[in-house]
């Protein structure tokens, strides 16, 4: 039995979790998490015993002066609770942390008991994956589940893919063999530009939380990082023909696969959204955040020193198809469009690995 000494009972409380490695293209899951504890002070009530799930060979303790008396600082992961006022308050359970290098199966099991032990309604796992998707474009973000009546009454996919996972996928079958609703958030990092971090990616999950969930998110300078870094790109990538071809040709792949998707329906849709984010106060401009970028007239620098991305292969000649999503990601074919997008790479900089 977990006992939870100094947490008060939660309203409505939902686990929101994100894990850095496989699962963590460009990072922007683990730092939309991060974002989310920064933004409502998260207060940490529990940390998983780095011993019983880490190898430090490959995820190293760090060590650092506290007043001059050196400490460590173990690789784990950490459980916080954050309170969203409001009319309708309501709690989440922030889960931040490294995927494990070992016993999976008891990983979840015990993060499974701290959501029973809080009464947890739902879980909501965020990952990231790199795809063919244009930076150029607004970053694609898919809703997944295992649970049929859930993917219905959320408007989500249900998942059906078959070949290797990551912790989330493993995480997400855990919550339904345990009977708790799991829900995975899916973002498409363009592969050609993977590295850490990538604000535009963490600022699409945020915003796909809000709907699903119903809240605001203060976004703070997170909608301007994003502008800046896509600038930054645009500039990395007008500097080689060959990538601002490369770029083009996702754009108009991306743009063609969306025409049957500008009916009326999707379009109110889209409205209602502004509405409700309009009536909830003024966090980022009318134009979504994640939608704004091809007409971007920011003039600032590239504010992550980021290097130049590597160089794609040309159109003509598009790159292999990479290795297999996991589970919870988009079950389609590889595919450019909104609700489709390629699996991690093994090699890609957000810690990837087959």
């Amino acid at each position: 039995m977990i006992e939870l000494e100094g947490v008060p009972e939660l309203i409505d409380p939902v686990m929101v979790a994100a894990f850095e490695g496989w699962n963590d293209a460009g990072d922007a899951a683990s730092a939309a998490v991060a974002h989310l504890d920064r933004e409502w002070k998260g207060e940490v009530f529990a940390a998983l015993d780095a011993e019983d799930y880490y190898d430090f060979q490959v995820n190293r303790p760090t060590v650092w002066l506290d007043g001059g008396v050196r400490r460590l600082t173990w690789p784990t992961t950490r459980l916080s609770v954050v309170r969203i006022g409001g009319d309708k308050p309501r709690d989440l359970v922030l889960v931040r942390g490294i995927e494990p290098s070992m016993r999976w199966r008891s990983f979840c099991n015990e993060l499974l008991g701290f959501a029973h032990e809080l009464g947890v309604e739902l879980v909501v796992v965020l990952g990231a994956l790199l795809g063919d998707t244009p930076h150029t474009r607004p970053v694609p973000v898919t809703g997944v589940t295992s649970d049929t009546d859930l993917a219905r009454t959320m408007n989500l996919e249900e998942t059906r893919y078959e070949g290797p996972t990551g912790i989330v996928g493993v995480l997400q079958e855990a919550c339904t063999h345990a009977g708790v609703p799991a829900v995975s958030l899916w973002a498409a990092v363009p592969h050609y530009v993977s590295q850490p971090p990538n604000p535009k990616a963490t600022l699409a999950l945020l915003n796909r939380l809000e709907d699903l969930l119903d809240l605001r998110v203060p976004l703070g300078e997170l909608a301007e990082d994003a502008r800046a870094w896509q600038l930054g790109v645009d500039q990395l990538a007008a500097e080689d023909s060959e990538v601002a071809e490369y770029v083009q040709s996702l754009e108009e792949a991306r743009d063609t696969a969306e025409l049957p998707e500008a009916s009326g329906e999707a379009i109110a849709l889209e409205f209602e959204r502004y509405l409700r984010r309009r009536d909830g106060g003024p966090t980022q401009a009318p134009g979504h955040a994640t939608d704004g970028g091809e007409g971007s007239s920011y003039l600032r620098e590239n504010p992550s020193g980021r290097t130049r991305p590597p160089k794609p292969p040309l159109p003509e000649s598009p790159p292999p198809p990479p290795s297999s999503p996991p589970p919870g990601s988009p079950s389609s074919p590889p595919s450019p469009s909104p609700d489709a997008t390629d699996p991690e790479e093994d090699d890609g900089p957000s810690g990837s690995e087959s």
